[in-house]
Formats: structure tokens, sequence, C-alpha cells
């Protein structure tokens, strides 16, 4: 399957000229990322997770908008320079916001991206934010962190007020997930997984100056 042959605009298109779609790409084609169902992304590192999300992003981008969340601030700024390279030239805007959690942000009505950290969102919600009814598409990347003391309750209520208020389409991203199958019942979606990586992993061990792979 190629970039050229799915119903996706041609800024889309002529940014990411690849001879073809990775595995996890093509899977999550067929379990309908371009139909707005939810899925849970689970593929090793580099395996072509992000271009997952970034299909998903530009197919709801014509019917409203979309929010990118992030565990990390340094996360939040690589997808911001990213997707700002994306929609340069186009109709589209981007925003980050990671910063002055308990303001309203009432300017980012205007953006149709937005790169949040979770702590943002939360706060936006919060403070009821009248363009949230607007968000088609949710990415939640590093889902995984779920499980994570402190972060992951807040998550957890984010994602189950997102499910309520508005049920828009959520992608969840991860190289590293425990129990994919509960997780992806959990958040009414499906389950895409593959193991492919573009560079082949070995294990081994290193000692005087040797080593031995198994």
């Amino acid at each position: 399957m190629k970039i050229q042959d799915l119903q996706l605009p041609d800024y889309f298109k002529n940014k990411y000229v690849y001879p073809s779609l990775t595995p996890i790409q093509v899977k999550s084609v067929n379990a309908g990322v371009l139909d707005s169902k939810n899925l849970l992304v689970s593929a090793p590192t580099a395996s072509g997770k992000t271009l997952v999300a970034t299909m998903a992003i530009v197919h709801a981008l014509p019917t409203g908008k979309a929010i990118y969340l992030v565990p990390l601030k340094a996360l939040a700024n690589e997808k911001y320079r990213e997707y700002k390279r994306l929609f340069e030239g186009t109709n589209y805007s981007v925003i980050l916001s990671t910063g002055d959690i308990d303001s309203e942000s009432g300017y980012l009505t205007k953006y149709d991206v937005l790169i949040l950290t979770t702590e943002k969102l939360d706060s936006l919600l919060r403070h009821h934010v009248p363009w949230l009814s607007e968000v088609k598409t949710v990415i939640v990347d590093e889902i995984h962190l779920l499980n994570d003391p402190s972060r992951g309750p807040t998550l957890e209520i984010l994602l189950t007020l997102l499910k309520t208020l508005i049920n828009p389409q959520i992608v969840g991203l991860s190289a590293t997930i425990g129990n994919p199958k509960e997780l992806a019942e959990w958040l009414g979606a499906e389950l895409v997984q593959d193991t492919w990586r573009p560079v082949e992993l070995k294990q081994g061990i290193h000692h005087n100056s040797k080593t031995e792979f198994y």
C-alpha cells in the first residue's frame, strides 16, 4: 500500500514521499484510522506510528480540530516543529501550549491542531473551553503511561471525560504496552499491533571487548 493510494490531501502526500507504508501503517489504515475509528497502535520505536497519528489528524481537519496529547514538553516541542512544517502553506494552523496551566487560554480557539501536555488539557477541561465540541480526533502519545503512578490517573480521567463529553476519535500510540487487549477494550478501540522495525534489534552480552549475540 502506498501513500498516494490514500484518500488524503495533496499537501500530505507531497510531504511524505515514501515508496510504501510500513506494516503498522497498513494495518492501521485497514483497521479504520481514516474512518474515524478508535485505534490502539502498538509497535516498536521508529516503525511509523507517528504517521498513523498524522493520517488521523489530516483526515479530521476539514470538519474540526485535532489534539496531539503528549506527556513531556520536550516531546511537545518536537511534534510542534513537525506539524508546523507539514501545514505550512495550508489553511490550517498549529499551536503548542504547555504552560500557564491555570489560564483559560481562549486564544487557542483559532487553531486547528493543538499540541498539548496532559496537564494543559486537564486545565482546559476544568475551564470548560467552548471549542471542545469542535475536536474530532485526539492522539495520545505514550499511552502506556496510564500505568504511571504520577501521570496515569490524570490521563485516565482526561480520556474518560473526552469520551463522555465529545466522544472523539482516539488514537493511542505506544511501543510498550503490558496489557494491550485490556487497554483497547477500555478505550473502545481496535488493537493494531506489529513487530516490524526498520533496523533489526539484536540482543547480546558485551564483555572484555567482545560481544556475543544470542
